[in-house]
C-alpha cells in the first residue's frame, strides 16, 4: 500500500504547495528514504526471528512500520516526513523476510508455493488500495488529500502488528530448532498437515549432516534441511548469521542475493512509485487522468497475481524465471526504442497507446512470473540453519537494488526519455543469462531433494562412490 500511496502523494498539489516542488533528486530521495533503513534492517531480521520466534519478529516490524507512517501523517516539513519514512523502512525490513520465511516453514512441500505466493497477491491488493485511495482524496483542499492515505496505512499495519502477535502460532520448525519436538507436534496440529506430510519433513530433521574427513579435520559439506544443531567432536555448532558464506550454500546465498537484486532492476518499482509521472510522460497531460492510469496498472497487477497464485507450483520456479525475464526485457526495449525514435508524441498518437499498453504488459508479465517466484525461492533453497540470514541478507540485497531504482527514476526520467528503460531491459536479459545457467528447478521438491538439486548443479565436486542412504556421500571437491 506504501508503494501505491508514495509516487502519487508525492506530486499531489496539496503536497508541493505545503512542502515545495520539488527537483528530480529531491523527489527521488523522498520516494526511496525508506529502502536503505529496510535494507539495513533486513540484515538483523534474521537473528531476531530465530531468537525471539517468527511471529514476533513481524509484530515487532509492522508496529515499528506503522509507527513510522503515522509520522509520516502528522509531518510539519520535509526532514519529519523523511524520519517516518526511514522508520517505516526499519519496520519493513524486520518483518518482510521473515513472513516469507514462516510461511516456507509451515507450508508441506506440496503446497508451498501457493501458500508463499498468497502475500504477493495482498501486496498488489495493497497496491490497488493505495492507488484508489490517492485517487479519490486528491481533489481535497487541505493537507488531508495526502495526510489521510498515510493515517489508514498506519492504522492498518498497527492492526496487522497485534493480529501476528496474537494469533499467528510459532513456526513448528523453529520449535523443534528450538528444543521444544513436542510443542511443534501440536502446532503441525493445529495447522492441519497431515501426518505424511509430516513423516517426510520429518525426516528431512532427522537427515543430520555429512561430514567429510579432510587433512585431519571435521568439515560440515552439506546439512539435508536438519533442526538440529550439528555434533562435531562431542560439542554443539552454533549457528551464526556468517554460516549463509560457508561451503555448502554459499552459492546459494550468492544466487538468491542476485535474483532479489535482479527483481527489483528489471524497473518494477521505477514502475509503480512513478506511474503517473510515466504516464503523464507518455502523453497523459491530465494528473487525475494520470492517476487513473495508475490505478488501472494496479487492478491489472492485482488479476494476474491470482492465476499466478494458483499455477505457481505448475508453470515452476526455472521456467516463470527465464520466460518471464525474455517477456520483460522486450517490453522495455520496445518503449525505449519507442522513446529513442521519438514516436512517442508525434500527431497521430500511436506511440503513445504503445507504451501506455506496453506499461501494463510489462506489469502483467512480471506478476505472473518474477514476483511470484523469487523470493519464494530465496527462502526455500535454503537448509533449516540458514533459511532466516540468508533470506534476510537477500531481502538487503533487494531493497539496496529498490533504492537505487527509486532515486535514479525520475533523474533519469529528466535527462533521457529512453535511457531508463534501456537499463531495466539490460538488467533483465542478463538475469535470463546467470539463471539459465546457475538456477535449479525447486517445484514441488522437500526441501532436502532441494539441496541435492544444487549440488549437481552448482558444484564442481566428482562423485566417487555412492553408499546407501543411511551412510555420507564422498566426494572429491575441486
Amino acid at each position: 500500500m506504501d508503494t501505491g500511496i508514495i509516487g502519487p502523494v508525492t506530486v499531489m498539489k496539496a503536497f508541493t504547495s505545503q512542502f515545495g516542488s520539488q527537483s528530480a533528486s529531491v523527489h527521488g530521495l523522498l520516494v526511496s528514504s525508506i529502502l536503505i533503513p529496510a535494507a539495513v534492517s533486513s540484515f538483523f531480521a534474521g537473528r531476531l526471528a530465530d531468537i525471539l520466534g517468527r511471529p514476533k519478529g513481524i509484530a515487532i516490524g509492522a508496529l515499528i512500520f506503522g509507527l513510522g507512517a503515522a509520522l509520516e501523517a502528522a509531518a510539519m516539513n520535509i526532514a519529519m516526513f523523511v524520519i517516518g519514512r526511514c522508520l517505516e523502512g526499519i519496520g519493513e525490513g524486520l518483518y518482510l523476510g521473515t513472513l516469507v520465511v514462516y510461511i516456507c516453514e509451515i507450508s508441506p512441500p506440496s503446497q508451498r508455493g501457493p501458500l508463499a505466493t498468497a502475500p504477493q497477491l495482498l501486496t498488489t491488493l495493497g497496491l490497488v488500495t493505495g492507488f484508489f485511495i490517492c485517487y479519490g482524496t486528491t481533489n481535497i483542499n487541505s493537507s488531508l488529500a495526502w495526510r489521510v492515505p498515510f493515517v489508514i496505512l498506519s492504522s492498518l499495519a498497527i492492526l496487522f502488528s497485534f493480529a501476528s502477535l496474537f494469533w499467528l502460532v510459532p513456526s513448528p520448525r523453529w520449535l523443534t530448532l528450538s528444543g521444544r519436538p513436542s510443542e511443534a507436534a501440536a502446532i503441525w496440529d493445529i495447522l492441519g498437515v497431515s501426518h505424511a506430510e509430516r513423516e517426510k519433513i520429518e525426516n528431512q530433521q532427522d537427515n543430520g549432516a555429512m561430514i567429510l574427513e579432510t587433512r585431519g579435520q571435521t568439515e560440515i559439506i552439506g546439512q539435508l534441511d536438519s533442526n538440529a544443531p550439528v555434533q562435531v567432536g562431542g560439542g554443539k555448532k552454533r549457528q551464526s548469521f556468517f554460516d549463509v558464506f560457508s561451503a555448502d550454500v554459499r552459492t546459494r546465498t550468492g544466487l538468491a542475493a542476485f535474483m532479489m537484486a535482479m527483481q527489483q532492476l528489471s524497473g518494477i518499482d521505477g514502475v509503480l512509485y512513478y506511474a503517473p509521472l510515466l504516464f503523464e510522460q507518455a502523453g497523459l497531460t491530465s494528473s487525475e487522468a494520470a492517476f487513473l492510469a495508475s490505478g488501472v496498472s494496479a487492478i491489472i497487477i492485482f488479476c494476474a497475481t491470482i492465476p499466478a497464485l494458483f499455477w505457481a507450483d505448475k508453470w515452476g520456479r526455472r521456467h516463470s524465471t527465464i520466460y518471464g525475464g525474455i517477456g520483460i526485457s522486450s517490453v522495455m526495449f520496445l518503449i525505449g526504442g519507442l522513446y529513442a525514435a521519438n514516436a512517442v508524441h508525434k500527431s497521430s498518437g500511436i506511440g503513445r497507446w504503445v507504451v501506455i499498453i506496453s506499461i501494463y504488459i510489462f506489469a502483467l508479465i512480471f506478476c505472473m512470473s518474477w514476483a511470484v517466484g523469487f523470493k519464494v525461492y530465496a527462502a526455500e533453497i535454503q537448509p533449516q540453519r540458514t533459511r532466516a540470514s540468508a533470506t534476510s541478507l537477500a531481502h538487503g540485497s533487494n531493497w539496496i537494488a529498490n533504492f537505487m531504482v527509486a532515486l535514479t527514476t525520475p533523474i533519469l526520467l529528466s535527462r533521457s526519455s529512453f535511457g531508463a528503460y534501456f537499463l531495466f531491459g539490460g538488467c533483465s536479459i542478463i538475469t535470463v543469462i546467470v539463471c539459465s545457467l546457475f538456477m535449479p528447478e525447486t517445484k514441488g521438491k522437500s526441501l532436502d531433494e532441494i539441496e541435492e538439486a544444487f549440488r549437481k548443479t552448482t558444484s564442481h565436486a566428482h562423485v566417487t562412490s555412492i553408499f546407501t542412504r543411511h551412510r555420507p556421500h564422498t566426494m572429491h571437491t575441486s
